[in-house]
């Protein structure tokens, strides 16, 4: 069995949409995979009431208890491995992770960005595809690398940019893409 070890640090929409999509696809019987803990930076992320209704084991490691980002790293690392991750799944994990954590787990830490990367890498996407203008938004699913979103792209989808947008309607409908395609991706990494 394939362990899926998913990251999150707030709602878990994205941690939500791949768990349902494993149950409805039977992931256990049909890829061998399944989610084996759901990990936060932060107690009170609503994702992980969630997780724990599915019966997915939850852990909490706050980042603001240790002295520095390399000590939370490594810190996070060894509470990932208890669990033989074969894939480590960035959901709304809202933490710059270190080239040593990344390295560790390369080749199996993947990551969805609300833009079209590399568009628009870091925070504020939508409002900054506004602003510049842009016709087309959209979400990217890549491999984690030491570079903040410039990892190899492994599935984008494409939505356009309507006139009537401001940036939360543009990240509303966005996000119904991303619920599509992580599970999917996620899935297409797990029988490659």
């Amino acid at each position: 069995m394939r362990n899926i070890v998913i990251l999150i640090s707030g709602g878990g929409s994205n941690m939500a949409a791949i768990v349902k999509t494993a149950q409805r696809e039977r992931w256990e019987a049909t890829v061998g995979a399944h989610i084996a803990a759901v990990v936060s930076n932060k107690a009170d992320a609503k994702g992980l009431q969630f997780a724990a209704a599915q019966g997915i084991a939850t852990r909490v490691l706050d980042h603001k208890a240790f002295v520095s980002r390399e000590a939370f790293d490594a810190a996070l690392a060894d509470c990932i491995d208890e669990y033989s991750p074969n894939l480590v799944v960035l959901a709304g994990f809202m933490r710059i992770l270190t080239p040593a954590f990344v390295n560790h787990y390369a080749g199996r830490l993947i990551n969805i960005h609300p833009s079209l990367l590399p568009a628009f890498p870091g925070l504020q996407t939508h409002e900054r595809a506004l602003a510049a203008g842009a016709k087309f938004a959209g979400a990217t699913v890549h491999e984690v690398t030491a570079e903040l979103d410039h990892g190899p792209i492994l599935a984008q989808a494409v939505v356009p940019v309507l006139p009537s947008d401001d940036a939360a309607a543009l990240a509303a409908r966005v996000l119904t893409q991303e619920h599509l395609i992580y599970p999917r991706t996620v899935r297409e990494f797990l029988l490659r």
